[in-house]
This record gives structure tokens, sequence and C-alpha cells, in this order.
């Protein structure tokens, strides 16, 4: 008998432009599973270059927690939910973190 492969946890940085986009952001992606958790940090402030122009906006953080398995189905839901052309989708793997947490975050993902 093998054992189950481990899953990875992500975590997915995007950016709003309001507190509210963020919540609903958050809120959305942890209401289909896509996400188990969202935290929200704000406002910052982001430079950036945009059309050949560098740009200065005041945005809104949500750090999201998903696995590996269910990446695909975040930044899918991400690119429908969100109204930037082009949002700041990023993830990162954890690459250690409490057992019981990232189990409760991969329970928390499963389709």
């Amino acid at each position: 008998m093998t054992e189950p492969t481990p899953t990875t946890v992500l975590t997915v940085l995007t950016t709003a432009d309001t507190p509210d986009l963020a919540d609903a952001l958050a809120r959305g992606a942890v209401e289909a599973r896509v996400a188990a958790c969202a935290q929200i940090n704000g406002p910052v402030t982001s430079v950036y270059r945009w059309e050949g122009a560098v740009e200065t906006a005041r945005e809104w953080q949500v750090l999201l927690k998903t696995t590996d398995r269910r990446y695909a189905d975040l930044e899918s839901w991400l690119t429908e939910a969100h109204p930037y052309g082009t949002p700041e989708i990023i993830a990162t793997p954890v690459v250690r973190g409490s057992a019981a947490y990232l189990s409760w975050v991969a329970e928390e993902t499963a389709p």
C-alpha cells in the first residue's frame, strides 16, 4: 500500500482597489472553497508601470490559503471575479507549517 502524496499548501496574493472589493474577493473565494481562508491587509501603496507610465495607487492586499490541487480553480475564480484587466495573482508554496493547519487548509478546499 502506498501513502498518499502530500498536498502542497500555497499562499496566493492578489490586490484590490477598495476594501469592499478585497472583502468580496476574500469572502467569495472561501465560499467557493477555492481558498480555506483569506486575510486582508491595507491600505498599501503600490507603484507600478502600466501602459508606459509609472502609476501609484492605494490598494488592499488579499492573501489566500489554498492547495496546489486547487490553485487552478482559485486562479480561474479570481480572474473572473476581479475587475482588473490583469489582476495580480502570485502563488508561493508554504515550505513549512503546522501539520494540523496544513491539513485544515487541504480539508477546507477539498472539492
